[in-house]
């Protein structure tokens, strides 16, 4: 069995006839017996346990009861059955001997903790078996790597998973309390901000229901991102306390910690290898969360890293002394690595810090996964098998690092050659691109990293020199600007020197084309020294090429005047005037994709983006790594447990509740897309979640809203690209435009509507953080206003996160995925929308495209600009040529009037006015869409006003749907990425 086994003991707490209490009795009949009883086995000739005796201690003091002899227990619980009265002894034993609050009472916070942990138990058993099993087989297994699994709240999840919502329900129910309320009782797990999250924990989700071998691993954040309170001056950041009360769970695994080494220094030993010593040494500290599959027993883990340092580290001299800071500063220094997600990296100490939390996470994970394989593997151990029993996925570039460390893993303490750890290297890593903006395209300070990691950065520059070389062999020397250019784009290391015989390619031209002029370099040694002196003045004057450069940072083409320039830096005659030198930068994606054997987009566009802009020369290169994967999400949380009404429905009319398995059966309620009963019943559920929502709204916010109106909806990452602007800008206009209407007119032009927003700005995004103000000013003033009344309401929910979206997903009608065409990867929440019988409003970006086309494009509302023409906008923008719409000009006028409060707007309309400049000519052409977008919303309120057909749309949308649930996704990942097979437990 494996080592990793869980046990614990039982308590009875209420003493029986027979010895043993209803808590007992159910443990000692059901193969979950094994988490509580304490057991004295043996192995079989086959390997398994088999339990020899258990004892149970009673609750009366001091009193043991005699050993008892136990047959194997059945492995299949559903043989057992799980009734509500063992649940609820459970739960009572919990909240007795797993103790968090104290003894008296019995509320709903401690019922919660207590039923989690009843709950954990059937997962600890699980996860057990699955991993004895994976160990035994000795499985190919894949390993995700994310800074971010936004999780949610588990119980709901879990209890369903393993189809005991139901005893759990009744149990509680015999105890005083509804399952709903207990599950309302657990924080959100505080470990991701968005999507990249958000859809780590689909993926989780989706390995373990369909039976797939896997881990997550990521950081056990204390605190995560922040807690977003909203005042009058808008988002205020407060620290996140959901690990306050203890996580229920998590199981820490104190036996498995990693050291984790920073700073120091390379020296070469006796033996010629290189070794990494000195510096600071923390401690990575395991802590497994069991991820439960649907409908089946394999439970996957998530395992969470967190930090500390050793007792011995802590200087009891001084603090005894009084110098009590600097006796904790190796704990402070540890632990303050997994203190919060992205800590604000403005300072040193704040990038510092985030690399600190990317090396932890890759190389604790490298270590337990090497350390793995080699347990796994036994006597029979073949270091070339890694990539055989081993796929590591990257999501995103924040784990980049692994590509570096598992290559000093290899050779440093494997003894493996270069040419052998650079195989196992390539094949085992891939890596996932979330975006196409440059400014996420992570780079981080060759010099930070070269002090923080001074290994790494070793052999960062051996990948870099065998990457050019393997560029001058495929595109020769014969058209050296090609190769320039090949170079400047591909190269892992921005801005520092060329291996001397690369350079010297190019030096020698140049050279030799001012010797042509003067007639003065004539002999080989000359043009030798010639280009020693020209390398070492362009050193020392910092001239850097880059894409759109000459590669020697000479400008004038001229060639006297070029031959000038040469003698005149050679000689040093006159200080030249150069901007400032240019950071070397190590560009973390050119590195996933050299380091990786397939890199792959999140949607079918953003593939191609990636394919044929953002990443284009590497496409041309290896156009064989390349693929798309579109996202997904689970049809488990997302349908099937957060929205029951519609879940009904489904299985009603489809006939089996297989479609949360097999999503194509969605696809089925087209042909009921006109029927009445079903748009009746459709309808009704949509109203009940509705009110669900106005119950919501009213406690989290104090608004009252009407349940007739329409929802309509923007929650995600607020950002200028995802254009939450464009949304509050075009219900300005719409309030400008009732304002001059009387009430009449008003009730007959526009349907009433509620406008939901929520999301996060980082709390160092001051134009994000302006736009949450707008929204909050604009709303207070509108929702005030006595002339509007119901007609019009906007709501931002503060702190939006998982279990905020599942109360607002399922009642929402219209949804906005408005971003810039080209610049959303995918999104997940427009999937999640869809699913739920939202209609879309959104432009052709990320998965809009794919969802439009499985939806039917008469069955989502399109406006703006596509793709292919942004970067000619921009253009056009920048020439001055763009003349803004009359409406759009209006708008920004009313809101400079003051119409929403006295707080000064320049500075966030600033940014959609100018033709160019940082921070200005409209960067996310929000003017440019804007006439679209209010001409699209004019098509909405058309649309709902007719009922029938609104609902035929909204059917439509769920029956589409089918394509995006994360299933298919892992299903692709698993055959075109990962080479791994589903293994069901025996």
């Amino acid at each position: 069995m494996s080592s990793l086994l869980y046990f614990g003991t039982t308590t009875s707490t209420t003493a029986t006839k027979n010895g043993f209490s209803n808590s007992a009795k159910f443990l000692l009949h059901s193969r979950s017996s094994k988490t509580f009883r304490l057991l004295f086995s043996e192995k079989s000739s086959c390997g398994c346990m088999r339990v020899k005796r258990s004892f149970c201690v009673s609750s009366q003091p001091n009193k043991v009861h005699s050993p008892t002899t136990q047959q194997d227990s059945s492995s299949d619980l559903s043989l057992i059955g799980l009734d509500a009265e063992s649940v609820a002894s459970s739960i009572e034993y919990h909240a007795e001997f797993t103790p968090l609050f104290s003894p008296e009472g019995f509320w709903a916070s401690k019922a919660f903790f207590a039923t989690a942990q009843s709950v954990r138990d059937f997962l600890i058993e699980n996860w057990n078996e699955t991993y004895d099993y994976y160990d035994r087989i000795n499985v190919k297994q894949a390993y995700y790597l994310s800074m971010e699994f936004l999780q949610g709240r588990a119980l709901l999840n879990a209890v369903g998973n393993l189809e005991f919502t139901g005893p759990y329900a009744e149990a509680l129910k015999s105890l005083g309390l509804r399952l709903e309320d207990v599950a309302s009782q657990e924080p959100d797990a505080a470990l991701g901000n968005g999507g990249l999250g958000r859809l780590a924990s689909c993926f989780l989700d989706s390995l373990a229901t369909l039976n797939y071998p896997a881990w997550g691993y990521g950081l056990r954040y204390r605190h995560g991102l922040f807690k977003q309170l909203i005042t009058k001056d808008g988002q205020e950041e407060v620290a996140e306390n959901w690990l306050e009360l203890g996580n229920p769970w998590e199981i820490v695994r104190n036996d498995v910690s990693y050291p984790v080494k920073f700073f120091g220094k390379v020296i070469t030993e006796s033996d010629g290898k290189r070794h990494w010593i000195g510096g600071e040494e923390i401690s990575a500290v395991a802590y497994d969360v069991p991820i439960p599959g649907y409908k089946t027993k394999t439970t996957i883990n998530l395992r969470l890293w967190s930090t500390k340092v050793p007792s011995a580290d802590f200087d009891l001299s001084a603090f005894n002394a009084g110098k009590h800071t600097k006796a904790c500063e190796p704990q402070v220094n540890a632990e303050k690595i997994c203190y919060i997600l992205y800590p604000g990296d403005e300072s040193i100490e704040g990038k510092t810090l985030r690399l600190k939390q990317q090396y932890t996470l890759c190389s604790a994970s490298l270590q337990d996964i090497v350390a793995r394989f080699e347990r796994r593997s036994g006597e029979q151990m073949n270091w070339a098998q890694f990539p055989e029993k081993v796929a590591v996925q990257m999501n995103d570039t924040h784990p980049t690092l692994c590509i570096p460390e598992l290559m000093r893993i290899l050779i440093d303490l494997k003894g493996l050659s270069w040419k052998e750890a650079w195989d196992i290297t390539q094949r085992t890593v891939a890596y996932t691109n979330h975006t196409v903006l440059p400014e996420a395209l992570e780079k981080w300070s060759y010099e930070l990293m070269e002090k923080l990691l001074p290994r790494h950065v070793e052999i960062i520059e051996l990948i870099e020199e065998e990457l050019v070389q393997d560029i001058v062999a495929k595109y020769g020397t014969s058209n050296l600007d090609l190769l320039k250019e090949k170079l400047n784009v591909m190269r892992i290391i921005e801005n520092i020197d060329l291996p001397a015989s690369v350079s010297e390619l190019f030096t020698e031209v140049e050279i030799l084309s001012a010797g042509d002029v003067n007639g003065q370099l004539e002999t080989s040694d000359e043009l030798k020294q010639a280009s020693e002196e020209h390398n070492l003045s362009e050193r020392s004057a910092g001239v850097i090429s880059s894409k759109h450069e000459s590669f020697d940072g000479l400008e004038n083409t001229d060639d006297e005047s070029r031959a000038e320039e040469v003698k005149m830096l050679s000689d040093n005659a006159v200080e030249p005037e150069y901007a400032p030198i240019p950071p070397k930068m190590v560009r973390m994606a050119n590195l996933c994709i050299v380091g990786g054997h397939a890199v792959n987009g999140v949607a079918e566009i953003h593939s191609e983006i990636v394919k044929q802009d953002v990443f284009n020369d590497f496409y041309q290169f290896w156009p064989e790594k390349f693929q798309n994967k579109t996202n997904g999400v689970t049809p488990r949380r997302w349908i099937r447990f957060c929205n029951p009404d519609l879940s009904n429905i489904l299985t009603k009319w489809l006939g089996t509740d297989d479609w949360v398995l097999k999503t194509e059966k969605l696809a089925e309620l087209r042909k009921f897309a006109d029927s009445d009963d079903l748009q009746n019943e459709w309808r009704a559920a949509k109203r009940n979640n509705k009110l669900k929502l106005v119950s919501f709204l009213k406690e989290r916010t104090g608004y009252s809203v009407n349940p007739d109106a329409m929802f309509d909806i923007q929650v995600k990452r607020i950002h200028e690209y995802k254009r939450q602007l464009l949304n509050i800008l075009g219900i300005v206009y719409r309030y400008k435009k009732m304002k001059e209407m009387t009430a009449a007119e008003r009730r007959n032009k526009y349907v009433p509507r509620v406008c939901i927003f929520g999301g996060k700005a980082f709390a160092t995004y001051v134009q994000a953080k302006r736009i949450v103000k707008f929204i909050t000013d604009v709303g207070a003033t509108i929702n005030h206003d006595p002339d509007i009344g119901d007609l019009l309401k906007v709501i931002f929910v503060p702190d939006y996160n998982v279990s905020v979206a599942e109360k607002l997903i399922p009642a929402s009608e219209l949804s906005q995925h408005i971003s810039t065409a080209g610049m959303e990867a995918s999104g997940t929440s427009n999937m999640k929308f869809s699913m739920n019988s939202c209609i879309l409003i959104g432009t052709l970006d990320g998965a809009n495209v794919e969802i439009r086309q499985e939806v039917g494009e008469e069955n989502f509302f399109l406006f703006g600009a596509e793709a292919h023409e942004i970067v000619g906008l921009r253009k056009e923008r920048a020439e001055g040529k763009y003349v803004p719409d009359e409406s759009f000009e209006e708008v920004k006028k009313f809101i400079r009037s003051g119409a929403f409060g006295s707080y000064n707007y320049d500075e966030l309309l600033g940014s959609l006015e100018g033709n160019e400049g940082f921070g200005r000519g409209d960067y996310f052409l929000v003017g440019k869409d804007f006439p679209s977008y209010i001409e699209c919303q004019e098509k909405v309120d058309e649309t709902y006003r007719d009922p029938k057909r609104w609902t035929r749309m909204s059917i439509l949308n769920t029956a589409g749907s089918f394509k995006f649930s994360s299933d298919r996704t892992i299903h692709e990942y698993a055959k075109d990425i990962w080479n791994i097979n589903p293994v069901e437990l025996p």
